[in-house]
């Protein structure tokens, strides 16, 4: 593989999008190598980069099935699942407290 092309910021060709356009498109990668990049640059730090992919080559992002819809359902509801008291919070519990508020800030804490 050679070198990609390099594009400064906004100045890409038709024809070429980032994985978030092409996933607002319908579409995904399916594959294929880095067609060229983007670089926006940044004062005092090193540039932004986006990597780019050709449009026609790309394929349909493929159907959800029943199966990880599912699994993706189960995922969600264990993050609301309190490991102390094993309830549901009704809320994603943060990991920055891994419990639920009750648990993490007792009711005799609050009040001093």
């Amino acid at each position: 593989m050679g070198t990609v092309p390099v594009y400064r910021w906004r100045l890409a060709p038709d024809g070429l999008a980032t994985r978030r356009q092409l996933r607002a498109l319908g579409l995904r990668p399916g594959g294929q190598d880095v067609a060229a990049q983007v670089e926006r640059p940044r004062r005092r730090r090193e540039p932004l980069v986006a990597y780019l992919y050709r449009v026609e080559q790309a394929k349909p992002v493929r159907p959800m099935t029943p199966a990880k819809w599912a699994a993706l359902a189960k995922a969600n509801a264990a993050r609301r699942v309190c490991p102390e008291c094993r309830r549901d919070a009704g809320y994603v519990i943060p990991p920055s407290l891994g419990m639920c508020t009750p648990c993490a800030f007792p009711e005799e804490q609050r009040a001093a």
